[in-house]
């Protein structure tokens, strides 16, 4: 009996043991086959920007957190994905990377961002390139990049900007970009390409186009080919059907020929790097690119003639009005104030045409101008979100308030906008009235830096000395409210203080934080409640609590950095652009942090038990180097 019993509870226990076994095996192949599927078919692109880093050189680790164990890389720095954690863009620019492309970089298929200029990438554009049909910006330029541009960028059907410039590509310009109705802005300057610029379908409407500095035959257009001439009604034509052939004949050539002729006759009139567009239909205005000349006429139509109901705010340099074109498009039109200079027309235009080639797609966009003897306008694209400070204090009570995510966006597109002007225009543009009010936000709530046009436009060599400061209270950088000096750190002084701004949806000047007994300075009442660690006290009471601590503390951390009283110490834009993006905040802050206990030490300064997780670096400035006027 005993050896039954024990007989079946052994039995009972071997096949247990058999069935957890069974399950167990199961488990684990099924785990493996599961792991080894996400392998194959989730981390296609990680395997492809691997690809790029395993081929790149990268001397200062930019690239450390691109792990290619990872099942997706949507966590690495400098790579941004949807909410399908597909990749849809890639920020490598001014990264020091040299080496050379890879062709996996077409296995992105819903990547729409390829940033990597200002580099020293070498060899050729892969072909492969031409998989990327989501692509909306392919900034390839400053780089070393050689060989001919692949006809595989003709399949690119929403690509909008297209940079090459300052590379040593040959070869012909494809003809099969002419087919990328979507191109705005097309720049393959500085170059070594050769032939003729191809003027088939939309090419003539990109703005701005430039080809300066390549060997393209003279810069001469080739024209259309030829129509086929249609054969004769009979072998035994008459002479009256041969006359009336040769004139539509000849009248066809001077049709081709006449905006050649006008490109030539204009070019040796008044040599510039843009390229004309003649409409085929029987329009007198001309173009430069989509840059247009508006009439006065147009424009008192298009906003009611100046109506005050169209008005869509007021500045420094004028009012803008809301207004419809004759097409029906919406735009914003900025009435300047009138100033009578000598010489003031061609000044005017000279500026605008500088402004229209800042092109970036965090930068607002010039798409026209009128100049009268009494009126000075320029019209831009209308931005349907209205500005960055509308929206935090401004909003109709039907409109939601900006959530930490889009605040945080906003925060890099303004910071990458900046950068744009600040190191890739020639000559550099300084903004000198960075705010809230000056952020614009489109349909899809991406920051759009505006009035950056009506600033003063700086050589990179000299340094300009105005007159007068230009500015808002409250934005404007100590050094620039003392001596008009300005420079592209007086700007990172503003920029700063914009950050406080999203953050705390409060003005940079406000009167009524006095009725509290607080700084009517928005960064000295930051720095105050940071140093009674009320960090939740200056937080946007709109948020209702809905934002990523930590977070919040990176971002003060470099409005702070930003907003330093030295501008030696301030960082620059692009490094703000790298920051706000991962890369080195922690290290500045660190290294900022010692140097102000250093400085506080050096003072004789005992303040330490106010010490949190930032310094007191207020007690040893004096009040007028922090924020401006009082």
């Amino acid at each position: 009996m005993i050896c039954y019993e024990s007989c079946v509870i052994s039995r009972e226990k071997k096949m247990r043991k058999r069935v957890f076994s069974f399950f167990y095996t199961s488990a684990f192949l099924w785990v493996f086959w599961v792991s080894d599927l996400v392998k194959v078919t989730g981390n296609t692109e990680g395997d492809a920007l691997n690809a790029l880093k395993t081929n790149l050189l990268d001397p200062n680790s930019i690239l450390q957190s691109w792990d290619p164990t990872l099942v997706n890389p949507c966590t690495w720095f400098h790579v941004t994905c949807n909410s399908d954690n597909s990749v849809t863009r890639v920020d490598l620019g001014n990264a020091n990377l040299s080496g050379q492309l890879v062709p996996q970089l077409g296995q992105l298929p819903n990547l729409q961002y390829l940033e990597l200029y200002s580099n020293n990438i070498s060899g050729k554009i892969p072909e492969e390139l031409g998989n990327l049909t989501n692509l909306v910006s392919l900034d390839l330029y400053l780089n070393r990049l050689t060989g001919g541009m692949p006809v595989t960028l003709g399949n690119l059907k929403k690509l909008r900007f297209l940079r090459l410039n300052n590379n040593s590509l040959s070869g012909t310009i494809p003809l099969s970009l002419t087919a990328v109705d979507s191109l705005q802005v097309l720049d393959l300057s500085h170059n070594q390409l050769t032939g003729d610029i191809p003027v088939n379908g939309s090419f003539t409407l990109f703005t701005p186009i430039s080809f300066k500095d390549n060997p393209l035959n003279s810069q001469k257009v080739s024209p259309p080919p030829p129509l086929t001439p249609t054969p004769p009604a009979s072998a035994s034509g008459n002479r009256e059907t041969g006359a009336i052939a040769g004139g539509v004949a000849a009248g066809a050539a001077l049709l081709f020929a006449a905006p050649a002729i006008a490109l030539v006759y204009w070019r040796r009139r008044k040599p510039q790097d843009h390229f004309f567009d003649v409409p085929a239909e029987e329009d007198p205005e001309v173009h430069l690119g989509q840059l247009k000349r508006f009439s006065l006429r147009e424009l008192q139509v298009a906003t009611d003639y100046f109506s005050n109901k169209n008005i869509l705010g007021r500045g420094g340099f004028g009012k803008v009005y809301k207004g419809r074109l004759a097409d029906g498009s919406l735009v914003a039109v900025k009435r300047l104030k009138e100033e009578r200079t000598q010489g003031g027309e061609l000044q005017f235009q000279t500026e605008v045409e500088m402004i229209s080639m800042a092109v970036h797609r965090n930068l607002l966009r010039l798409r026209g101008f009128c100049m009268t003897p009494t009126e000075r306008l320029l019209v831009y694209p209308y931005m349907a979100n209205g500005s960055v400070a509308s929206c935090l204090r401004d909003r109709p009570d039907s409109q939601s308030p900006l959530d930490w995510p889009i605040r945080k966006h906003i925060a890099l597109g303004a910071a990458r906008g900046l950068a744009y002007l600040h190191d890739h225009c020639d000559p550099k543009i300084i903004h000198r009235d960075v705010k809230a009010a000056n952020i614009l936000l489109d349909e899809e709530f991406e920051a759009v830096v505006g009035d950056f046009g009506l600033a003063k436009l700086m050589d990179y060599k000299d340094t300009h000395v105005t007159t007068a400061v230009r500015g808002t209270i409250g934005h404007i950088a100590p050094e620039y409210l003392s001596t008009g000096k300005s420079s592209e750190k007086t700007d990172v002084f503003g920029y700063g203080v914009m950050l406080l701004e999203l953050i705390t949806g409060q003005r940079a000047f406000d009167l009524a934080r006095l009725a509290n007994d607080d700084d009517v300075m928005l960064l000295d009442w930051v720095k105050g409640l940071l140093k009674d660690k009320k960090l939740e006290s200056l937080v946007d009471a709109d948020l209702q609590g809905n934002y990523v601590e930590e977070e919040v503390e990176q971002l003060i951390q470099v409005a702070l950095l930003c907003t330093q009283g030295s501008p030696m110490e301030r960082p620059k834009m692009s490094e703000v652009v790298r920051m706000l993006e991962g890369d080195g905040l922690a290290e500045k802050w660190e290294e900022w942090q010692k140097d102000e206990i250093y400085r506080q030490e050096f003072n004789h300064h005992t303040h330490h038990t106010n010490a949190g997780w930032i310094v007191d670096s207020t007690s040893n400035i004096a009040p007028d180097e922090l924020s401006g006027p009082r």
